[in-house]
């Protein structure tokens, strides 16, 4: 199923800005695998004036005689040359292109993998060629590489890019319309599983439901998603079992470094920067404590970023000895009978991502976050949501439950039970909000709110 073009407006239209320019232009996309890079760029170019070419893993001579012939398609007769290196094939393309032409290289850092020098190159011709209007568009999964290409200062092509745009998973709020999905409680329990990323989607949309879908693409031995964190990990990092292991752990529930050290049996200084790069691809999210300093490292928590990989590091890590068994069954219904849990974590983090956008209790909040710590009893304390008005003196104090039988009273008391222990609530005025899987009509209860009214809020 060929899912409709979602979302990526801004982004589109930067890339036509670009590329009907009278200048040569030069674009950089970058982010991870199947966010979507290739059909936006697909969906800038204008076939008639493009060459669109994708990198792969075959030697140098190879990849020029592809792209060659590609380009053949555009400039009759280029394809039925021999190029003895990339300097000869980027000079003839600059020398013939007509104006208004875009050559695009995607999967970049494949055709960078196998000619070193390829970057290099590409800065001389992009330098030399700036009065004249023949644009190049570079793409890549590998977010270690592309970044290194424009943000590195000693890289060839730092400062030379018009445009840098990170392609990263679309938010929850476009994921009923991918699946036809009306139900914003199903749309949220599928975001749970299949996170932003749009390829996952089509993927699942081709199924009959959606356990079906789960079964197939993620337990089955076969399934296209079965091991898609390590693919994810070698785009990007050199040694991939530490990083598996630290997901593994984080996935499974230690999410303070000392706890990750001590199950690896390692000093926790060791894993301070494997621990910053998960954090930097955005596999990993690093928190403190609502209202203290991100450098409060003792009091630091780590989770897992993306919902797909912390289904997968939850449910379908732990149980891969059973999959490979043929156990598929089973593991589903293990899953079945705790996913409520788990799509509890996605929605707290889909509510503190909406709440900056909307008018929760009468107010609008700047900052919002999760707070843990002692509270004024002297007894630790979680608190699901805090936040912040513009004024300083009003403060948000509320509650994300995913549960059929949520109670708002009981959630309002609670609250008002861990607004009156909070030691960032002293001296201010408390607002009270609940965020449940099931509302009552709109109007009883000003201060709950549900999935509906969340996803509307989310860009």
């Amino acid at each position: 199923m060929h899912l409709p073009f979602l979302n990526r407006d801004e982004e589109r239209r930067r890339l036509r800005a670009l590329l009907s320019g009278r200048r040569s232009g030069l674009a950089i996309l970058y982010g991870r695998r199947r966010c979507g890079k290739s059909r936006l760029v697909q969906e800038v170019l204008a076939a008639e004036r493009s060459v669109y070419h994708v990198g792969d893993d075959r030697e140098a001579p190879l990849q020029r005689t592809s792209l060659a012939a590609e380009i053949g398609g555009k400039l009759p007769g280029f394809g039925a040359v021999s190029y003895p290196d990339w300097d000869a094939l980027l000079t003839r393309w600059y020398r013939e292109a007509r104006s208004g032409m875009v050559l695009a290289l995607d999967e970049f850092p494949a055709l960078a993998a196998s000619a070193t020098e390829l970057p290099s190159l590409i800065q001389k011709h992009v330098d030399t060629h700036r009065a004249r209007r023949v644009h190049l568009v570079l793409s890549g999964s590998s977010q270690r590489m592309m970044q290194g290409l424009v943000f590195d200062r000693a890289a060839p092509l730092f400062g030379r890019a018009d445009e840098i745009l990170r392609i990263s998973p679309l938010s929850c709020h476009w994921i009923g319309r991918a699946l036809q999905i009306r139900d914003p409680i199903r749309a949220v329990e599928a975001y749970a599983v299949w996170g932003g990323v749009p390829r996952y989607w089509e993927m699942a949309a081709a199924f009959r439901n959606h356990d079906h879908a789960v079964e197939e693409l993620v337990l089955s031995p076969q399934g296209v998603l079965r091991d898609e964190p390590a693919g994810l990990l070698l785009d990007d990092l050199r040694d991939t079992t530490q990083s598996a292991s630290i997901l593994a752990l984080v996935g499974g529930g230690c999410h303070r470094i000392s706890e990750i050290a001590a199950r690896l049996g390692k000093p926790a200084t060791s894993l301070t920067r494997p621990l910053q790069r998960l954090v930097e691809l955005d596999l990993v999210r690093c928190e403190t404590p609502f209202g203290s300093s991100p450098r409060d490292s003792k009091r630091t928590s780590y989770r897992i970023a993306d919902p797909f990989l912390r289904f997968w590091f939850r449910f379908v890590e732990p149980a891969r000895s059973r999959i490979e068994a043929g156990m598929t069954r089973a593991v589903a219904l293990q899953i079945a009978s705790s996913f409520g849990h788990h799509a509890g974590s996605v929605w707290e983090d889909l509510v503190r991502a909406a709440v900056p956008r909307m008018r929760v209790g009468g107010a609008e909040w700047t900052e919002v976050g999760r707070w843990w710590g002692t509270g004024l009893d002297g007894r630790p304390m979680e608190i699901d949501i805090v936040g912040s008005a513009p004024d300083g003196r009003t403060i948000l104090v509320a509650e994300a439950e995913w549960s059929d039988s949520s109670e708002p009273k009981r959630l309002l008391a609670e609250i008002g039970r861990k607004a009156a222990n909070l030691p960032l609530a002293r001296g201010r005025k408390i607002i009270p909000a609940i965020f449940v899987k099931r509302t009552r009509p709109r109007g009883q209860d000003s201060h709950l709110y549900g999935p509906r009214q969340v996803l509307e809020a989310l860009p």
